[in-house]
């Protein structure tokens, strides 16, 4: 079980090291293999410019839910990291699903299991993830997060889907995943 003193460190350390871990929300779940870390310093977060409405959740204690709404479509689900008062936060982006996949299949209402978690908003929809799940603490259910064994080569690169901060490189996943919501570019020589 992973405890909530794992999130009360630096966001992008926390990003990297989620890889590989399970998660699981009442019992359905998998090992996830691409996060994205963003904190109060960063123009591409919604921390950014200080706590106010949806985003205080992201400034309170870490290892907390915090999950808004994508575009007004999609729910997305973030881990909060680091001190509490400083909005810091882990979007989820894909997973690997091992568990509850004719549950995540009937609530995306398809059956691809490469594309029953393979990006936030499907991720969100595939665990049954919505805002009622804001705030709530990761290390008691109906969240389940496990410590990864054997830790995968993780690949970093920029974050994907946003208009500022394009090339900062927080965003990790597992080398080589047939499940990330985009593959990562090879390095050039």
């Amino acid at each position: 079980m992973i405890e909530k003193s794992f999130f009360d460190r630096p966001v992008a350390t926390v990003a990297a090291d989620l890889i590989g871990c399970a998660l699981f929300v009442d019992a359905v779940g998998g090992v996830i293999v691409e996060t994205e870390a963003y904190d109060q310093d960063d123009p591409a977060s919604h921390s950014f410019g200080g706590p106010r409405g949806r985003n205080v959740v992201m400034y309170g204690p870490p290892g907390h839910a915090y999950v808004y709404r994508s575009y007004g479509m999609h729910w997305c689900l973030n881990f909060v990291c680091q001190r509490e008062g400083f909005g810091a936060g882990v979007l989820i982006r894909a997973l690997r699903p091992t568990a509850g996949l004719d549950r995540m299949a009937e609530r995306r209402g398809l059956a691809d299991p490469l594309k029953l978690c393979s990006g936030p908003g499907r991720l969100a929809e595939a665990l049954g993830v919505d805002h009622s799940f804001n705030a709530l603490p990761l290390d008691a259910a109906p969240f389940r997060l496990e410590h990864v064994s054997n830790p995968p080569v993780v690949a970093i690169g920029p974050r994907i889907g946003i208009s500022k901060s394009q090339t900062t490189p927080w965003r990790f996943g597992e080398k080589g995943s047939r499940y990330l919501s985009k593959r990562f570019a090879e390095p050039t020589a």
